[in-house]
């Protein structure tokens, strides 16, 4: 469908550009060239400079191109051609990022997974994209194998190719890195290898150990490079295509807008798995020739350590994270004053942290926003010129706007609509979902545009902000939960006869997952909430799973007898 923009003068839509960065583009020209050669330049021009730092081991520029080319080359042994989907299943770590550019090197594409989730959820990730090889750690490997087991032979995995932890690091590193004490049983547990139906799992070890072939670099800047998944209001999560193109546009900008250099030091903690840590932290890094300080998970205490001891430069994060630093009563320990730029998305860094960041560090929180379909972001705020809890304005080369819902009419300055983006940002579509991708954009004034989901306005300045949600949606500490998929997995809990999930308020996490159950009427008095919370933890990924369960006997539902989600929703929020 295609609409005219309402307002004929866009002008006051253009105000955000008086608060531009200084001597910084509107708009840029990215390499047109494929991503694998960002790694290639940079370990060109910087072979001996640390690329990456875990638990105080280092990993140059030249070894990490050549574990990815080494890798790259036994994946084309293994079968892996261009346009292939390899999934990749990996908390932070060093094997991550090398895998990631070996996958783009054999011309295939990256399909980044939650380490979280479980063997029910993991089905799909293997079965929608077709994945035939997957890469991921020991710890995970044996919940992959399950999954790919138990689907049908043609759909299975055919390759899994296993590391640990310590494959990585010291594991007699003392210190300042070294990793905390109850960490080191999970980095340094040496599993058995899984049982693969019909497939073969092969060590990181013997997969290093490949020759380089001289394999001929096919990608163009308009092949598909990554396909993260999203969930949606409806259905099973949806593959978001991105060109190799999108994501350079996204990283060339990032470095530029980050004043990033290849003497930046980015603790990398935010997960690599997702479009922000992926995107603005790994690919922005390794484009630039910059160092990053590798995190497997988030501990205050050691965060606290690696920036003091590594002199941090750079730090993108999630809210939560700054809190919970913050509150260390060992924060006078650590030295914060290498930091230079810190700021995140994912939920909204409350006002008074942002205040004391300011006055006690000097530091500016910069927020932005954005989604997996924009390769992270689509909206920022300008260094010294931010607002707080605050989207902020259009990123280099987008057209962004608010629009209502309905008639898709572009609103007035103030007025409530649904945020729209257009750039170059932009993925491509949904993988397999041609009906999906059709509802997702709109076209205005001959431009095609991307349907956000979320609400939000603009102010006098430009800015955006976000006032609520169109899609169903639970941000639990900036991780996206989408009840429709959690309702979907509640279903196979044999006691459970119907169920709606909400959204509840929580003082650290700003909102937890709630199930509101319907029993069976054989498993009334005989299974409890809490017998269902622990079922929950145990099939799905943590953050999907509800903390909270309240048993009624019956759902509110339409006339058409559809569950009434939204007067749950606000019984809860009342």
């Amino acid at each position: 469908m295609t609409f005219p923009s309402s307002p004929a003068d866009r002008s006051a839509f253009r105000a955000h550009h008086t608060f531009w960065p200084k001597r910084t583009p509107w708009r840029i020209t990215p390499p047109a060239t494929a991503l694998w050669h960002n790694l290639s330049v940079s370990a060109m021009r910087y072979p001996d400079k640390a690329a990456l730092v875990f638990f105080g081991s280092v990993l140059s520029y030249r070894q990490l191109d050549e574990q990815a080319q080494r890798l790259a080359s036994f994946l084309h042994q293994i079968g892996v051609r261009v346009g292939d989907r390899v999934l990749l299943n990996m908390q932070n770590c060093p094997q991550l990022v090398a895998a990631h550019w070996a996958i783009l090197r054999a011309g295939a594409v990256v399909v980044p997974v939650n380490p979280m989730n479980r063997c029910e959820e993991l089905k799909h990730y293997i079965a929608d994209p077709d994945a035939r090889c997957a890469i991921t750690t020991a710890d995970l490997a044996d919940e992959l194998a399950r999954a790919s087991n138990a689907l049908e032979p043609p759909q299975r995995l055919s390759h899994v190719i296993v590391t640990h932890f310590a494959d990585a690091f010291d594991e007699r590193v003392q210190g300042e890195q070294a990793p905390p004490a109850a960490w080191m049983d999970w980095l340094t547990r040496r599993h058995r290898a899984p049982e693969l139906l019909g497939g073969t799992v092969i060590d990181w070890a013997q997969a290093l150990a490949c020759s380089v072939d001289k394999l001929a670099h096919e990608a163009e800047p308009g092949d598909l490079a990554l396909l993260p998944y999203t969930s949606g209001t409806t259905g099973l999560p949806k593959g978001c295509m991105h060109a190799h193109a999108s994501v350079m546009h996204q990283v060339a900008a990032a470095a530029l807008l980050g004043a990033t250099s290849a003497d930046n030091v980015s603790l990398a903690v935010v997960p690599m798995f997702h479009v922000t840590g992926m995107v603005s932290v790994m690919h922005c890094a390794i484009y630039v020739g910059a160092t990053l300080v590798i995190m497997p998970r988030w501990d205050r205490e050691l965060a606290g350590r690696l920036i003091a001891a590594c002199r941090v430069t750079h730090w993108a994060n999630i809210p939560t994270m700054v809190i919970d630093l913050l509150a260390s009563p060992n924060l006078e320990q650590y030295d914060l004053s290498s930091i230079v730029h810190i700021g995140g998305g994912g939920a909204a860094m409350p006002q008074a942290v942002a205040q004391r960041l300011l006055e006690r560090y000097g530091l500016h929180y910069l927020e932005g926003y954005g989604l997996t379909e924009t390769a992270a972001p689509s909206h920022f705020n300008p260094y010294g010129a931010g607002k707080q809890q605050c989207l902020g304005i259009p990123y280099m080369g987008t057209d962004a706007r608010v629009v209502d819902p309905q008639t898709l009419q572009e609103m007035p300055v103030g007025e409530q609509g649904e945020i729209v983006i257009c750039g170059p940002q932009n993925f491509l579509g949904y993988w397999k979902r041609p009906e999906a991708t059709a509802a997702a954009f709109i076209t205005i004034d001959g431009k095609r545009f991307f349907r956000s989901g979320d609400l939000g306005r603009i102010d006098q300045d430009g800015y955006f902000f976000i006032t609520d949600r169109l899609k169903r949606m639970i941000n639990a500490s900036g991780f996206k939960g989408w009840p429709a998929e959690v309702e979907a997995l509640l279903f196979g809990h044999p006691a459970i006869q119907e169920a709606c999930v909400i959204a509840a308020k929580d003082s650290y996490r700003g909102e937890t997952v709630k199930a509101i159950v319907v029993l069976r009427p054989s498993c009334r008095g005989t299974v409890s909430e809490q017998d269902i919370v622990r079922w929950c933890h145990a099939t799905m990924a943590v953050y999907k799973a509800p903390r909270m369960v309240a048993f009624v006997d019956a759902l509110p539902k339409s006339g058409s007898g559809k569950v009434m989600w939204r007067q749950l929703q606000e019984a809860e929020n009342s």
